[in-house]
């Protein structure tokens, strides 16, 4: 028969964080006292019970403290010195540095907050088994002080990419995760069904149809950062569900929301790392504004001598792409040719920062035909550490092209292409119609623009969730 499950209390008043009393008696010598009493509770991390005494360190969110027990002066102390590993207690008592240095909480009342039924045990020393990291992520996070901080740096990443963009008078909305066309981007999209409507709907795989209609409904800058979901394959960079900041702002064209993307992210390298110099992967970088501008076909000559364009007969695309090593599918245009041509020979070898702009339009639905000519597309990415960061483009605005252009798609997906959308959104045509004024727009993977700044390569480090294959016991 099972021991009963001691009385727990419904909360404790906690006066300090460890951190906090850490900062505020840094100063005390050693066997010094404070004569201040305080409240901590945490969970404990280690326990080392010594006869009349007993030392346990008790880590919070913020830090640790060591609790300093002793028979003559802590309540039940018998108790206190039986505590297991990875319980939580909250403890009052007197600030002072023992006699051999450690700022402690002289432990005179404690109360037990939770019971740790599974025994950490080794685990205090670091989880290394990269399933079990993941799949028990609040054991990770106790065991891996890394695995905390990149979450809490995402989070300041967040909150100040927030502040900056409030400061800068965009407007921060929400829009719907279910769609009943998947649009504003190419991807395989999940899809659910609506018992209320007898109805599909796909999970987003971009909100920018949304926003757009709101820019037309009078709304000059406008932002959404939430979660969009792609029914992709998960590799080091890519979760099926994960964090986009996507952005438009009115009377701008691909050139002003280029300044808008490398300020953001220059500005919250400096806030959260106090610098726009940083090292990734081992490699040194620099974020510091303007970054460079390089068209597609320049960058693709830079690294490998030929000279490209989307006008080039078909045939010497084909030959050139055979002599990169790259299988041309049949229903690839010259646009497409040219772009994975690009990324194969070109784009992981970018170190930059560097916007890679004027892309095919053949492969940009959605982006406004180039100024200097309709078979490219005003669009550019952000390629940082090789990687591709964002992606953004002066928006479509004429509604019988941008119905051309989702009738090319509509081809492609009857076609077999799972990553097009066989429907046509005839609401958002009908937004067009009533006017969009000339726009520009971006999205920013915020998950990567944490991987950079964590200095980590896969993106499960800093999902405090990633998608993994169902554990079938």
């Amino acid at each position: 028969m099972s021991e009963p499950e001691p009385d727990i209390p419904y909360r404790f008043e906690r006066s300090h964080e460890a951190s906090a009393v850490v900062e505020a008696w840094s100063s005390l010598g050693p066997g010094e006292e404070s004569g201040v009493t305080v409240g901590v509770a945490g969970r404990l991390m280690l326990t080392r019970p010594q006869g009349r005494f007993a030392f346990a360190e008790l880590r919070d969110n913020s830090g640790s403290i060591q609790l300093f027990g002793g028979r003559a002066w802590t309540a039940d102390f018998e108790a206190f010195s039986k505590l297991s590993l990875g319980d939580w207690i909250g403890a009052r008592g007197e600030v002072v540095r023992t006699r051999r240095g450690e700022l402690s909480v002289k432990v005179s009342q404690w109360e037990l907050l939770a019971v740790a039924r599974r025994n950490f045990g080794d685990k205090w020393r670091g989880v290394s088994d990269v399933e079990m990291r993941y799949r028990q992520r609040e054991v990770d996070l106790w065991a891996n002080e890394r695995s905390r901080q990149l979450l809490q740096l995402r989070s300041r990443v967040v909150q100040r990419m927030r502040e900056r963009l409030w400061s800068q008078g965009f407007v921060e909305v929400e829009t719907p995760l279910l769609h009943p066309v998947a649009g504003g981007a190419t991807a395989r999209p999940f899809v659910t069904h609506h018992n209320a409507f007898d109805s599909d709907f796909f999970l987003r795989i971009a909100p920018e149809l949304y926003l757009k209609r709101l820019v037309v409904g009078g709304f000059d800058k406008v932002f959404e950062i939430g979660r969009m979901f792609r029914n992709e394959g998960v590799s080091p960079r890519h979760n099926p569900e994960f964090t986009m900041l996507e952005l438009y702002q009115a009377y701008a064209d691909y050139r002003d929301t280029m300044t808008v993307f490398e300020e953001l992210v220059a500005g919250l390298a400096q806030d959260v790392l106090g610098t726009t110099q940083l090292s990734y992967g081992g490699r040194e970088l620099d974020l510091a504004t303007p970054w460079r501008r390089a068209t597609m076909t320049e960058l693709v000559a830079d690294a490998t001598g030929y000279t490209l364009h989307v006008r080039m007969p078909r045939p010497d695309l084909l030959r050139i792409a055979g002599e990169v090593g790259l299988e041309v599918e049949e229903g690839w245009g010259a646009g497409k040719i040219l772009l994975e041509i690009y990324e194969k020979t070109t784009e992981t070898a970018l170190w930059g920062p560097v916007f890679v702009t004027d892309y095919p339009a053949e492969v940009s639905p959605l982006a406004r035909r180039h100024r200097d000519g309709p078979e490219l597309v005003e669009r550019y990415e952000p390629v940082v550490a090789g990687r591709e960061l964002g992606n953004g483009f002066s928006e479509l605005i004429d509604p019988d092209d941008q119905r051309a252009r989702f009738e090319e798609q509509a081809a492609k997906a009857r076609a077999g292409d799972e990553e097009e959308s066989a429907v046509i959104d005839e609401d958002y045509l009908r937004a067009l119609e009533y006017g969009l004024p000339p726009t520009s727009g971006f999205g920013l993977g915020v998950d990567r623009l944490v991987m950079l700044f964590g200095d980590v390569a896969n993106i499960r480090e800093v999902i405090a969730f990633p998608t993994l294959r169902p554990d079938r016991g």
